[in-house]
C-alpha cells in the first residue's frame, strides 16, 4: 500500500505545515526580537553612557569655573586666606583633570558608536561641538591663569577688566555645552522614543503574525481535516440511517485510504442487509415477524423463548362473517379476510404483541417474554383489544366498497377473550413442520371467553388473573363467574371497559348498580335483582349483561336453585 494512500501520510503531511508555518512565525519574531535587542544595546551601550559624560563635562566646567572664581576671590582680598586658596587651587586643578578625562571618555565613545545608527547625524553635530569646546578650554584655562597671576601682582583693576573678557569666553564655552547637552537630551528622547515605537511594532506585529499563522494553521488544518472527516461523516451518517432500517444506501468511494476501504466493505454489508431485509420480509408474511427476529433469526433464541412461561393470549372473533360470506365471491370473501386481518395484526403488533395463527375469521396472539416485560404483557394485551375494536370500525366503513353491497350491508362484530397465566411455548410439530405457539389452559381459557362474549353480549372479557394485572391501567367489570367446558375450576370473568380514569359518568353508575344487582343474584333474592337490573337497563338500555341476567332471574325464580347454589353459570358452549 503506498505511503501516499494512507490517512498516517495524510496527517503527518498536516503537521508538517503546521510545523513550517509555525518555523517561519519563529523565525519572523526572533528577527524582530534580535534588531529591537541591538536597539536597546546601542542605547545602553553608546546613548546613554554618551548623554552621561557629556553631563559630567558640563558638570565639572561649571565646578572648575566656581573653583575658579573662589580663588580669584580669595586673591582679591587684602590678605588673601591661605586656606581658601590652597582648596580653590586644588579643585581647580582637580576638575581641569577630570575634564581632560572625560573628553577622552567622550571621543572613545563617539568613535566605537555603530557608524549605521539611527543618530549618526546628530553624533557628527555633537562631535564637532566637541572639537570646538575642547580647545576653547585649553584657551580658557590659560587665560584664567593669565588673570590669576595679575590678581598675584597686585593689578587688581587689571585682573577685574581682563575678567570681564574671560567671562565672555566662558559664557561661549558655557553655551556650547548646553547645546550639546539639548542635542544629547534631544537625541536620546528620540532613541527612547524609536526603541518604543520599535517595542509596540513588535508587540503589534507579533498578534498580527501569531493571529495571521493561527487563522492560517486553522484554515489549513480545516480544509485537510474536512477532506479527511467528510467521508468519515457520511459514512456515520449512514451507518445510523441504516440503523433506523434505511438499506437503500450506497456510498461513493472517493480515496484508496482506509477510510475509502471501509465504505467499500460499508457498502458490501449493505448490499447483504438488502438481500437478508428482503428475505425477512417475505418470510414476515408467513410468521410473525416479532418471531423472526427474536427466535428465528439469533442464534440460541429458540432456547432461551422456549419453555413454561406466564403470559397473556388473546383470542379475537369476527361475528357475522359466515352469514357475510354466503352474499360474497371467494375473490371478494378473501379480499375482505385479508383486509380484516391486515387491520387486526396492525393493531396487535403496535402493541408489541406476536401473530400466533390465523384461523377461519379468528386470530390468536400472545404477549410476554422474551418479547415484552413480564409486567407489561396484560396491559400490552387489553390495549390492543382496544386497538382491534376501533380497527373494526374502520373496516365497517370500508365493508361498503370491499364487499359492493351498498345497501343491506350485514352488521359485522368482533368478540375478544383475554387471559393470563402459564403456557407452554416454543417450536411445537412434527420434525418437517413446526409452528412456533402457544398451548394450554390458559390458551383454551381465552378462546372461551371469547365464545362467552356471545352469550353476555359483551365485546372484550377478560380472566380474573388478567384482571388483577391490569387494575392499575384499566377499568373492568365482573361479569360473572363461570364453569366452562373442559375445565373443574371456576372463572371469574370481567368485562374491559375503559382505560383508568376515563369511564364515564354513565359507565360509572352502570357498573355501580350492576354489582348490587349481582350480590342480590347470588343472595337468591330474585325481586331486588330483578329491579336492579331493570335499573341497570335504564341506565343503558343496550347493556347486554343485565338483559341476560334479568332473563336467568325470571328462570332461577321458577327453578329455585337451591340451598347449596353459589351462583356459578355452567357454559356449555366450546
Amino acid at each position: 500500500m503506498p505511503f501516499r494512500q494512507t490517512i498516517a501520510a495524510k496527517i503527518f503531511g498536516l503537521a508538517i505545515i503546521l510545523l513550517l508555518l509555525t518555523i517561519a512565525l519563529a523565525g519572523f519574531l526572533l528577527y524582530e526580537v534580535t534588531r529591537t535587542k541591538q536597539d536597546l544595546t546601542v542605547v545602553a551601550n553608546f546613548d546613554v553612557p554618551l548623554t552621561q559624560s557629556l553631563a559630567r563635562l558640563d558638570e565639572f566646567g561649571l565646578r572648575r569655573r566656581l573653583a575658579f572664581e573662589r580663588w580669584f576671590g580669595a586673591l582679591n582680598a587684602s590678605e588673601p586666606n591661605r586656606e581658601i586658596v590652597a582648596e580653590a587651587t586644588e579643585n581647580y586643578a582637580l576638575f581641569t583633570r577630570k575634564l581632560t578625562d572625560e573628553f577622552s571618555t567622550a571621543r572613545r565613545i563617539i568613535e566605537a558608536y555603530p557608524r549605521n545608527g539611527p543618530g549618526s547625524h546628530t553624533l557628527a553635530e555633537v562631535e564637532t561641538l566637541l572639537d570646538q569646546i575642547q580647545p576653547a578650554y585649553k584657551t580658557l584655562n590659560n587665560r584664567q591663569h593669565e588673570v590669576l597671576d595679575i590678581q598675584l601682582a597686585g593689578q587688581h583693576d587689571k585682573a577685574n577688566q581682563q575678567l570681564n573678557l574671560l567671562n565672555d569666553l566662558q559664557r561661549s564655552v558655557q553655551n556650547q555645552r548646553e547645546l550639546v547637552n539639548l542635542k544629547m537630551a534631544a537625541w536620546s528622547g528620540s532613541a527612547a522614543k524609536a526603541t518604543e515605537q520599535r517595542e509596540r511594532r513588535v508587540f503589534w506585529l507579533t498578534i498580527a503574525a501569531t493571529t495571521s499563522t493561527v487563522l492560517l494553521g486553522l484554515a489549513v488544518a480545516a480544509l485537510i481535516t474536512n477532506r479527511l472527516s467528510k467521508p468519515v461523516r457520511s459514512l456515520a451518517s449512514a451507518m445510523r440511517d441504516v440503523q433506523q432500517g434505511n438499506l437503500n444506501i450506497e456510498l461513493p468511494v472517493g480515496s484508496a485510504d482506509e477510510v475509502g476501504r471501509l465504505t467499500d466493505s460499508f457498502n458490501f454489508f449493505v448490499k447483504e442487509l438488502r438481500s437478508k431485509e428482503r428475505m425477512k420480509q417475505t418470510f414476515g408474511k408467513y410468521i410473525d415477524p416479532r418471531i423472526l427476529e427474536h427466535v428465528l433469526a439469533q442464534p440460541g433464541a429458540e432456547v432461551v423463548a422456549s419453555g413454561r412461561r406466564d403470559m397473556t393470549v388473546l383470542f379475537a372473533d369476527l361475528v357475522g362473517f359466515t352469514s357475510l360470506s354466503e352474499r360474497l365471491s371467494p375473490l371478494l370473501m378473501v379480499t375482505l379476510l385479508n383486509r380484516h386481518f391486515g387491520l387486526q395484526a396492525l393493531a396487535v403488533q403496535e402493541h408489541h404483541g406476536v401473530v400466533d395463527k390465523f384461523v377461519g375469521d379468528s386470530i390468536v396472539a400472545f404477549w410476554g417474554p422474551p418479547f415484552v416485560k413480564t409486567e407489561e404483557h396484560a396491559m400490552l394485551a387489553c390495549r390492543a383489544a382496544q386497538a382491534q375494536l376501533s380497527a373494526l370500525d374502520n373496516l365497517r366503513r370500508e365493508l361498503p366498497d370491499i364487499t359492493g353491497l351498498r345497501r343491506d350491508a350485514p352488521a359485522i362484530d368482533l368478540c375478544i377473550g383475554i387471559c393470563t397465566g402459564e403456557v407452554v411455548v416454543g417450536n411445537i410439530g412434527s420434525e418437517n413442520t413446526r409452528s412456533y405457539t402457544v398451548i394450554g389452559d390458559t390458551v383454551n381459557l381465552a378462546a372461551r371467553l371469547e365464545r362467552a362474549n356471545r352469550v353476555y353480549g359483551t365485546h372484550i372479557l377478560v380472566s380474573e388473573s388478567t384482571a388483577q394485572a391490569i387494575a392499575a391501567h384499566f377499568e373492568t367489570r365482573e361479569i360473572d363467574t363461570i364453569f366452562v367446558k373442559g375445565k373443574t375450576e371456576t372463572t371469574r370473568v370481567f368485562e374491559l371497559m375503559s382505560a383508568a380514569g376515563k369511564l364515564s359518568e354513565e359507565l360509572g353508575r352502570l357498573r355501580e348498580c350492576y354489582e348490587a344487582a349481582r350480590q342480590s343474584y347470588l343472595t337468591q333474592h330474585w325481586d331486588m335483582a330483578e329491579a336492579t337490573f331493570s335499573e341497570c337497563l335504564k341506565i343503558r338500555p343496550t347493556d347486554e349483561p343485565s338483559r341476560v341476567f334479568l332473563e336467568r332471574v325470571q328462570s332461577l325464580r321458577r327453578n329455585p336453585p337451591g340451598k347449596d347454589w353459589h351462583g356459578v353459570w355452567n357454559l356449555v358452549e366450546k
